[in-house]
């Protein structure tokens, strides 16, 4: 998208990209974008979109990750400094507004709960049916022509307890810092 994120009366081009990075890049000369900011998701992000959605006044960028997840980034300081000794004194409203998120929040700690027994003693019973649950996977198998290696890349809208990969040939598997996976090597019988 392009919008003008930094308040300057000049667009900036905002970029989400499949690895959960989000860039915001000006254009100060004729010559290529420069990169201002970058933060990173955990996930790809889909899409991206620049405005004002919270608060009038602030504006923000809000990016629509693969599993569906909605993240916004604002230009709203969210540290507000007092002086020594103060204290900070919230509004009857928002007392009311932080009770209501608190007993919201436990009401649905105790149905999750709930809902896990429930689960837990209908599949120990005799009856009991067990079904893998259907998810897409959004999987991309490029190749880096800088090192000659190829990435993969496996997303899914659950935990991704273990993924094997299988070769007929010899492989090195590389580590790259956005890897959270735990790699295990083992030899293949060839019967």
């Amino acid at each position: 998208d392009s919008f003008d994120i930094l308040g300057d009366g000049v667009k900036e081009l905002l970029v989400g990209r499949d690895d959960g990075m989000i860039e915001i890049y000006t254009f100060e000369s004729a010559d290529d974008p420069v990169l201002r900011h970058d933060y990173a998701l955990s996930e790809s992000i889909a899409s991206i979109q620049g405005g004002c959605v919270g608060k009038d006044g602030y504006d923000e960028i809000l990016a629509a990750t693969y599993s569906g997840w909605l993240t916004g980034l604002t230009t709203e300081p969210v540290h507000r400094e007092g002086g020594s000794g103060e204290e900070v004194k919230l509004s009857q409203e928002m007392q009311n507004k932080i009770s209501s998120l608190r007993n919201e929040l436990e009401h649905l700690q105790m149905k999750v709960l709930q809902e896990r027994e429930k689960y837990q003693q209908s599949s120990q019973s005799s009856t009991a049916v067990s079904s893998v649950p259907a998810f897409s996977v959004n999987d991309k198998f490029t190749l880096n022509k800088d090192d000659a290696s190829y990435s993969l890349i496996l997303e899914v809208q659950t935990a991704i307890d273990n993924v094997l990969v299988q070769s007929d040939v010899p492989i090195d598997l590389l580590d790259v810092d956005k890897n959270s996976a735990v790699v295990s090597f083992s030899s293949c019988d060839s019967e």
